[in-house]
């Protein structure tokens, strides 16, 4: 780092910079509590998810035990027909969202099929959502934790940085500057005293 030039220039520099830096801190505090907020939003929704898809799993378990068994794949009954992921913009983060998710049931023989189909396919039919949801607010949060980790480590950096630098560059030209003037003083009274003392 360059040494510090201890005049007035140096001084005005030092003290648009702090100002500079001040101006940041509100704003970056705003965006970091903005973060939080929406993190603290995301691990709900995403343990909400995760209960629901839990309970569902529950549900084909308790009510559907012959699925486990069954020779009949009935995953082929199911695709996925509509998957739309839309981005929202929070503070600079492009965070994603599930807009819309729409689900085909292909066309089978309820004769042919045990009488259960219909409610196992009900069943995974919510059970694919909620996992997509998982998914989606699992990199939703991850998003958040990156960016809130950026703007705590910005903040950081002004606040406990960038900032008390600047305060002691400043208050250390001051110092010189004002110890420069008081030397001046001095020096104009010395040099006084020995004109008076020649002129005597």
């Amino acid at each position: 780092m360059a040494k510090l030039a201890l005049n007035k220039t140096t001084l005005n520099n030092e003290g648009r910079r702090l100002k500079a830096f001040k101006q940041f801190v509100p704003a970056l505090d705003l965006k970091r509590k903005q973060l939080l907020s929406a993190r603290q939003e995301a691990v709900a929704a995403l343990a909400h998810n995760q209960a629901q898809l839990a309970q569902l799993q529950q549900e084909v378990v308790e009510q559907l035990p012959m699925s486990a068994d069954s020779a009949i794949d009935l995953n082929a009954l199911i695709q996925i027909k509509t998957l739309d992921i839309r981005y929202a913009n929070l503070v600079g983060l492009e965070l994603p969202k599930l807009a819309a998710f729409e689900v085909e049931i292909a066309n089978y023989s309820t004769l042919l099929l045990p009488h259960w189909v219909d409610a196992f396919l009900n069943l995974q039919k919510k059970a694919l959502k909620t996992e997509i949801e998982v998914q989606v607010y699992q990199q939703r949060l991850a998003l958040l934790e990156a960016g809130l980790q950026k703007t705590t480590q910005r903040l950081n950096l002004f606040d406990k940085v960038l900032i008390p630098e600047a305060q002691k560059n400043i208050r250390k030209i001051r110092i010189a500057l004002s110890d420069a003037e008081r030397a001046g003083v001095v020096r104009a009274k010395i040099a006084k005293n020995k004109r008076r003392r020649i002129q005597l």
